[in-house]
């Protein structure tokens, strides 16, 4: 319990999953991802962390692809429908989920499940009888749809299912333990609510909390451009793992690193003590880049990032501005306030070139946001370069 519990927000109710560990046989470890895009980033890594701490502890992870529930969206902290997906966008997702996982998760005690295996198979009345185990009070106990509903934003019918048919998974499997984030906790108890109704053993359910971005504020998310993406090169990984806040490091530490509690405990006395935190940023990108690479590649970005910073290529005297970007700022517009182009679609096209490079690495994403609270080296070719606070 004391590693399970590691950074978890929540356990409903502790006690029951303290008994069904205490039954010597592995339970069933139930978490879904809807393939809605095709990447996975580190935020979803720390779900998928989670789950091999269980498996490294003896137990089956359901790993449930709702490639049946994409098809409707979660409507988890949307304040408008989502556009459904096309079956064949969803398949192409599911495909580079299956690829990804597997560089954290144990194959051997991961079985990977499609929720349209069963959703498909209820019918018309099937899902009627699934919608009569609730009631519309219930379903507007969510934060969501009750926000919605007193600000007179639509809530489309089929939006009512989704938890339904999350929840029905969990019935299908006989799910133990179903883990997820702390956004999805109205869907994870209606699986519980269901397993009862249907005259199961409700499961327990551990909520993770959600990782922030790069940004240091928002949730790690694609659109947003503040994300590691897990298929990242090692450079890129590394050199995002570097950007991030001293005071992020810790919570980086807490959800995604393997090393002890203890341990943890120990480099943030050292730190008091006057060890610099950048030596330890480095080890835990290291560690993290070794986990979806090789501990050789994670070596080789090591000394990659640090010999960028150790050449004298750029004049000491480069000039620091302080630009006030309390939500971060689009490295396009960061370009145009530094004056190192004339406008942002400059920046835009400079970007697709390759010219553009932030604390020496080639920026790719036109969207990556550079978070406040930090110093960063901006450069555009060989010659233009200035030093960054944003406040």
């Amino acid at each position: 319990m004391q590693l399970l519990s590691r950074g978890a927000e929540e356990i409903i109710p502790e006690q029951q999953l303290v008994e069904r560990l205490s039954e010597g046989r592995p339970l069933r470890v139930k978490a879904g991802f809807d393939p809605t895009a095709p990447d996975l980033h580190l935020g979803h890594a720390v779900l998928l962390h989670k789950l091999r701490q269980f498996q490294d502890l003896g137990h089956e992870v359901l790993f449930v692809v709702g490639d049946f529930t994409a098809m409707i969206g979660d409507p988890t902290g949307r304040n408008v429908t989502r556009k459904p997906l096309s079956r064949e966008a969803i398949a192409e997702n599911a495909r580079t989920y299956q690829q990804q996982v597997f560089k954290i998760l144990d194959q051997q005690r991961t079985r990977v499940l499609f929720n349209s295996t069963w959703l498909e198979r209820l019918g018309a009345a099937g899902m009627i009888e699934l919608a009569a185990q609730t009631t519309v009070a219930r379903m507007l106990e969510r934060d969501d749809f009750s926000q919605r509903y007193r600000a007179g934003q639509p809530i489309a019918v089929h939006e009512f299912l989704y938890p339904l048919m999350q929840g029905y998974d969990s019935v299908v499997l006989d799910a133990d333990v179903e883990l997820g984030g702390t956004d999805q906790k109205f869907n994870l108890l209606m699986g519980r609510q269901l397993q009862q109704a249907y005259g199961k053993r409700p499961q327990a359910v551990l909520t993770m909390p959600l990782l922030e971005g790069l940004d240091g504020v928002k949730k790690m998310s694609k659109s947003l451009g503040n994300y590691i993406g897990i298929t990242e090169t090692p450079g890129q990984m590394f050199g995002k793992l570097m950007s991030i806040s001293d005071t992020l490091m810790w919570r980086y530490l807490e959800l995604l690193s393997r090393r002890t509690q203890q341990e943890v405990g120990d480099l943030k006395a050292a730190v008091a003590a006057g060890k610099n935190p950048m030596d330890i940023k480095l080890d835990l990108a290291e560690e993290l880049v070794a986990r979806f690479h090789t501990p050789a590649a994670a070596a080789d970005a090591r000394r990659a990032f640090l010999e960028r910073f150790r050449r004298r290529e750029l004049p000491d005297d480069l000039p620091l501005l302080t630009l006030e970007a309390p939500a971060g700022l689009m490295v396009g517009a960061a370009l145009r306030q530094a004056s190192l182009v004339n406008s942002t679609s400059e920046a835009l096209r400079l970007i697709g070139q390759g010219a553009v490079r932030v604390d020496g690495e080639r920026v790719d994403d036109p969207k990556r946001i550079l978070r406040a609270g930090c110093t960063h080296l901006l450069q555009v070719g060989k010659r233009r370069a200035v030093r960054i606070t944003l406040i």
